[in-house]
């Protein structure tokens, strides 16, 4: 479905994709499944895969969100690979906020970037991490619990109605 879009040439639209109020630059491959929401703007070369949102945003020149995100109220720089499974969070119960990504960045599946936040050019977010801080430019940053395992743990068995 597309409406009130600017679609420019060589840009590919897969099958159930959703453009309403947005616009793509040339080349761009957009779905299966995308969702394209008004005030979004893809440079040429953008890649918008299977399950992917976009709202309100910029995204640069041949950068990529392949599957299972969220772009929304953010900037998005030149050849940025998204992660799988990565959303930005800009809304904090009362007011949106913007994430802001530099060129060159890669940020690891599975990530959450909570607005207002910075990623910095050519930074790397590793994989499963929730970022409430700007990340500096050209390292890794990433959060992450520290794994333990319990000894011992036995998982709740369902009791059956009636049976003791």
């Amino acid at each position: 479905m597309i409406r009130d879009a600017r679609i420019a040439s060589g840009t590919h639209i897969e099958p159930y994709s959703h453009i309403v109020q947005a616009e793509t630059g040339t080349n761009c491959r957009i779905g299966p499944y995308a969702r394209l929401r008004p005030g979004s703007k893809l440079g040429d070369g953008v890649h918008i895969g299977n399950f992917v949102e976009v709202k309100n945003s910029e995204i640069a020149a041949n950068s990529k969100a392949n599957h299972l995100s969220y772009i929304g109220d953010s900037s998005v720089g030149s050849r940025v690979n998204v992660g799988a499974g990565t959303i930005t969070c800009n809304y904090d119960g009362a007011n949106k906020h913007r994430t802001v990504i530099e060129d060159d960045v890669f940020i690891g599946s599975d990530t959450q970037l909570v607005a207002p936040v910075t990623v910095r050019r050519g930074a790397t977010i590793g994989a499963g991490s929730t970022i409430t801080r700007d990340a500096p430019e050209d390292t890794l940053t990433l959060s992450r619990a520290k794994q333990s395992t319990v000894p011992g743990w036995q998982r709740p068995v369902r009791q059956v109605k009636g049976k003791k």
